[in-house]
């Protein structure tokens, strides 16, 4: 019998009941889907009355892919290939400086994931490139000619690595026999430090690919800088949905949301009243939403999922500081390898 290819699972968004309730659509709405991915929340929607979805995404292998969507809209939807960090002068450049919603789906999408060839999954061989615009440095270029001490830090503070000092030695270790061009390359590695998987637990190799993507792709920068983008963009009453997958892009939401919405200077009541500007949005749900039991069974991928929304005051729009909200502070030498 002829060994057959597995075949993706069919990409499902997150949390999409949820996602549509805190958005409310409305028929004639303007929508921005930051993330478009495979278009599951672009599609939900125009199904629901969208006049127009503005879907953003910086990977153009995603963008081709909507292109029968484009098609089956009829005009409605309006597909940018950019990153979602400039949501606000995407959505002006497409005659609309103001909307009703924007949602994004944060990190790597399933599509990704499921195609060996872009090097972002260890479950798969690929090349090791793990870049979601096709261009620029890629995760071989890490490993490869970063310094081993970059690579430790990278994996400390974006991956929230225990062992990434014993890693990063391993990696310059490994490169020094034969540079390291493959995915399985990368996942030899940590299991020779970590060992192999275990029933039950985690593959080995979770935080440093989770750690490489992020600092390739400036993922959690973009993060920040999509957050200011729709506080930018959202008119009073405008609707704001996040879904984010793990613990460094939730925490970033969770204080961005949470320091717009404060209207009581937090410190000691000892001290006098500090001054608090003024809300720049008001929150749906005080906490994170997660998926259902029954979610989770139909879509493993949903069990990290978290939601937080919020909804838009008419108090002007202020400078975002991504260290507050707890963009991690990396400070790479920009040594070489061999330097």
């Amino acid at each position: 019998m002829t060994a057959q290819t597995p075949v993706p699972a069919p990409h499902i968004p997150v949390l999409l009941d949820e996602v549509l309730s805190a958005l409310r659509p409305i028929e004639g709405g303007v929508f921005v889907d930051g993330t478009f991915g495979a278009g599951g929340y672009t599609r939900a929607l125009l199904g629901a009355g969208a006049r127009t979805v503005i879907a953003i995404d910086r990977d153009p292998t995603a963008i081709a892919a909507g292109a029968a969507l484009v098609t089956e809209s009829g005009g409605r939807l309006k597909l940018v290939h950019g990153t979602f960090s400039e949501l606000d002068a995407h959505a002006e450049a497409s005659g609309h400086p103001a909307v009703d919603g924007v949602v994004l789906d944060i990190g790597v999408s399933s599509m990704q994931l499921d195609e060996a060839e872009r090097g972002f999954s260890f479950r798969q061989d690929g090349p090791l490139d793990m870049r979601m615009s096709l261009d620029g440095p890629s995760a071989a270029d890490v490993v490869n000619e970063m310094d081993g001490r970059d690579i430790a830090l990278i994996l400390k503070l974006y991956g929230e690595e225990r062992q990434a000092g014993r890693i990063a030695r391993a990696i310059v270790a490994a490169r020094g026999t034969a540079p390291l061009t493959r995915t399985r390359d990368l996942v030899q590695v940590c299991e020779k430090v970590l060992g192999a998987k275990r029933f039950g637990e985690a593959h080995p190799a979770t935080r440093t690919f989770q750690a490489i993507r992020i600092y390739v792709n400036r993922e959690l920068d973009q993060l920040v800088e999509a957050l200011a983008a729709a506080e930018r963009l959202l008119p009073e009453g405008g609707r704001l949905a996040v879904v984010t997958f793990h613990s460094l892009e939730d925490r970033i939401v969770k204080r961005f949301v949470q320091d717009r919405s404060r209207t009581v200077a937090q410190g000691s009541r000892h001290l006098p009243e500090a001054m608090v500007p003024p809300a720049t949005f008001r929150l749906i749900e005080k906490g994170a939403v997660e998926p259902s039991e029954a979610e989770c069974a139909r879509n493993p991928r949903a069990r990290s999922a978290r939601l937080r929304t919020a909804v838009r005051t008419a108090a002007a729009p202020r400078p975002v500081d991504g260290r507050a909200l707890g963009l991690p502070d990396v400070e790479l030498s920009d040594r070489r390898a061999g330097a």
